[in-house]
């Protein structure tokens, strides 16, 4: 937080025990500290531009009216964003989720508490009653606000780029029916708000890096590099057995949702297992942080 930032929170901690109100105004600083940091606006022009640059390939490639299905590879649906622009959105949540989401939520996550720390201000943000408690789960969901955020940044910019591009309309799902266009807008919200769910469990894990170090580009660093281990490790066919408890290992599951009818199986596994990751590194980081000497 600036120093602004601080003067308003101790304005804000006359009494004794914060009320609602305070929680809310204590949010609210962190909200707009975290979003108009340059490194914030960064990364989200990072992520708006993976569409753009998806779609003008995809245009260029398909510019001699080969429909673009001669390769095969590349992430999913872009085959059939030729089709349908929406499609565009799909595949551009399919490109980003393995990593470029992924890490610019480990780089906001990582630097919630050891930011504060590094820069001093961790001391005198605590000197408010806010609580450890309160603070920890303040930069949890700021955490979870960018992801959700930051998923949106990408669908829209993707959306945008297919309707630019391509034509829009009717779509067909991935089990051959026919849906709407509307029902077409609706399952991509959906899915863009899975997506931000799903990196539930990357915020959590970032959030205790955080709290073991006072050095925020150790915290980014350490939970950038935690993040491609993991995404090397689950490719590893001799450990098919330990995959399906990697967090990322059921990412990708978003597109049952272009399924008809829609499958829930691993859906429903991935949003477990987020959970589950949420639940345990988020009380290691409550552990650490409550008992953190502020004053090192």
């Amino acid at each position: 937080m600036s120093q602004g930032d601080l003067v308003a929170v101790a304005r804000a901690s006359d009494s004794r025990r914060p009320g609602p109100l305070w929680t809310f105004g204590l949010l609210r600083s962190e909200l707009v500290t975290t979003f108009r940091r340059w490194r914030t606006l960064a990364l989200l022009a990072v992520l708006a531009g993976v569409p753009i640059l998806v779609g003008i390939a995809v245009k260029i490639e398909t510019s001699d009216g080969s429909g673009g299905q001669g390769g095969g590879g590349g992430p999913a649906f872009i085959t059939q964003i030729t089709n349908n622009g929406l499609f565009l959105v799909f595949t551009a949540l399919a490109a980003t989720l393995p990593f470029f989401l992924p890490m610019a939520v480990g780089v906001v996550a990582g630097d919630a508490i050891a930011g504060e720390a590094n820069s001093g201000t961790l001391r005198y943000l605590l000197v408010a009653p806010a609580g450890r408690t309160r603070l920890l789960l303040t930069k949890y969901a700021t955490t979870m606000a960018f992801c959700v955020v930051a998923t949106l940044v990408v669908a829209l910019s993707a959306l945008a780029m297919g309707a630019l591009l391509f034509p829009l309309g009717d779509l067909t799902t991935i089990s051959g029916t026919r849906i709407s266009f509307a029902e077409g807008l609706a399952r991509a919200l959906l899915i863009a708000l899975v997506v931000a769910v799903s990196l539930m469990g990357v915020a959590a894990l970032g959030l205790f890096v955080s709290t073991l170090t006072n050095s925020g580009i150790a915290a980014m660093a350490t939970t950038v590099g935690l993040l491609i281990t993991v995404q090397i490790l689950d490719q590893i066919p001799q450990l098919h057995a330990l995959q399906p408890y990697f967090f990322s290992h059921y990412w990708l599951s978003f597109a049952d949702l272009m399924r008809e009818p829609v499958y829930w199986h691993d859906l429903t596994r991935n949003l477990g297992l987020q959970a589950l990751y949420a639940a345990v590194f988020g009380s290691a980081a409550w552990a650490r942080f409550t008992a953190k000497d502020i004053t090192a």
